[in-house]
């Protein structure tokens, strides 16, 4: 068992509550809905849930009849998914690059949901999930998108003059890598935690893609689901939400 700390196992009981009880997330409005119709999970069919956190996707893809594999190099998410979720699943303490406890070619599909952008070795896990797919078999990978979300090197702005809502980007091409807060406005600033992500172009995830055999199937883009409260630059903040999405799915195919 991997029994190294890390920064997501610190606020395991924080993320837990948000995903699980916390109504309106992006979790459950956006991602959740939109895996699910691209996944297709069947039954019987194998799903490993990389960096699956305290697996609350892995439960829904099993309620779709599918088995579900996960894993999460922090110990104290998958004790949360071990202790919440059917006996059917099976959850692994694993680094996402070293799925050790993964045979080759086990598994039917395979998904990464807000973590690829979190892990240093990117061209490492793409290759073991490549690994533990079967011949033709699916990868899905969930991103804050990297042409508008931007760690430290985006914002919303607004235009006065025009009034208009408008995104800045500062940096795009660079790969970036920042410490982020990981909870901002959750909690006291002596409780505040922090995590590493990195920022890296489209190009770059499809040329690993590439490089490690798959073939990409399907591209797209989620826009945001919240409104903003009634106010002079309410109608614009709605427009642009509409306009500028803020996650990036990519169906990769084990060629």
């Amino acid at each position: 068992m991997n029994d190294k700390e890390t920064s997501w196992g610190k606020v395991a009981g924080w993320y837990d509550e948000l995903l699980e009880k916390k109504d309106g997330t992006y979790q459950k409005e956006v991602i959740l809905p939109n895996l699910l119709r691209l996944l297709e999970p069947q039954k019987d069919e194998v799903v490993l849930d990389i960096a699956c956190g305290q697996g609350f996707f892995s439960r829904a893809i099993a309620e779709k009849g599918a088995k579900v594999i996960g894993s999460d190099i922090a110990k104290e998410l998958i004790n949360i998914a071990r202790e919440n979720s059917p006996k059917s699943n099976a959850f692994h303490v694993a680094s996402a690059d070293a799925l050790t406890f993964c045979p080759d070619s086990l598994v039917d599909k395979a998904i990464i949901i807000l973590a690829l952008q979190n892990i240093e070795n990117f061209n490492g896990t793409i290759r073991e999930a490549y690994r533990t797919l079967k011949p033709g078999g699916k990868f899905y990978i969930v991103l804050n998108h990297p042409a508008f979300r931007i760690p430290k090197n985006s914002s919303w702005q607004w235009d006065e003059t025009a009034r208009k809502q408008y995104r800045r980007i500062d940096s795009y091409m660079s790969d970036i890598k920042e410490r982020i807060e990981m909870n901002p406005g959750e909690i006291k600033e002596h409780e505040k935690r922090f995590t590493i992500s990195f920022h890296r172009p489209l190009q770059v995830y499809f040329k690993g893609l590439n490089k490690a055999g798959f073939l990409v199937g399907r591209f797209e883009e989620w826009i945001s689901h919240k409104k903003s409260k009634e106010g002079p630059r309410s109608a614009e903040e709605d427009r642009i939400r509409k306009e500028i999405p803020i996650f990036a799915i990519i169906e990769a195919i084990k060629n």
